[in-house]
């Protein structure tokens, strides 16, 4: 927070129980969640950091997305430029 404020950011914070709010987010870690998280048992910190690396790796690269018209985020971000 002092961080932010230094910035000149301001912070605004959903509702609670109120996760419509925040949708893309909520999203997000659903997918996290269902797609890599449950399914490993970790021991270390750093096998999350490999796992999640990787998974996010794929996600922008190899996995269309039918939101970007069927691209994966790296190609549809390469259109843009």
């Amino acid at each position: 927070m002092e961080w932010a404020e230094q910035k000149g950011i301001a912070l605004a914070h959903i509702q609670p129980g109120k996760p419509q709010q925040n949708a893309y987010v909520e999203r997000y870690n659903r997918t996290v969640r269902h797609e890599w998280l449950d399914l490993h048992i970790f021991e270390t910190i750093d096998q999350v950091q490999q796992i999640a690396t990787e998974w996010l790796w794929s996600y922008n690269n190899e996995r269309p997305n039918m939101g970007n018209g069927g691209m994966t985020p790296v190609q549809k971000l390469r259109m843009a430029a």
